[in-house]
């Protein structure tokens, strides 16, 4: 008897394994079960619901307040039921064979783990996989010391 190489249904799973250990690479990042579904959180909150663990389908769940409007232009998303939807939850679902736009799902992760994060944690991390130099720290008007320069005190004049 053959193996089967898995085919299209290969590919939603590979999508949903990168997508699970791109969320887990963000500081303070952890998964858990509730109610039987995967979520990843920071903290005590959930950044990302990736559905049922198993299974052949691709669903997830983000908060995008600043894109939520424009995901919402593509024919896989639509607003997160539960009332979720309308504090900028969208939800997207993918079948076995449909194709996963890995990149613009790891931007919608980005958004929402730093809509969810504390805000010194999320403007401490890059998104995993960007280097340190591509990333904003939040600092830039501060000395090693942790004191403000005396340009910006004069700025704020």
């Amino acid at each position: 008897m053959k193996k089967r190489s898995g085919g299209n249904r290969g590919k939603v799973r590979r999508a949903k394994a990168a997508l699970r250990a791109f969320a887990l690479a963000y500081p303070g990042a952890r998964e858990e079960f509730p109610w039987g579904e995967r979520v990843i959180k920071v903290g005590k909150k959930v950044f990302v619901f990736l559905g049922t663990p198993g299974g052949d389908e691709l669903g997830l769940s983000v908060k995008l307040p600043a894109t939520a409007a424009i995901a919402l232009l593509f024919p896989f998303a639509t607003p997160t039921g539960y009332g979720l939807g309308k504090a900028g939850w969208i939800s997207a679902e993918f079948a076995p064979g449909d194709n996963v736009p890995l990149a613009m799902l790891r931007q919608w992760i980005d958004e929402s783990y730093r809509a969810v994060a504390p805000r010194k944690t999320a403007a401490r991390s890059a998104a995993p996989g960007v280097s340190g130099a591509a990333r904003r720290t939040g600092r830039r008007d501060r000395r090693p010391s942790g004191k403000k320069s005396s340009r910006s005190t004069a700025r704020a004049r």
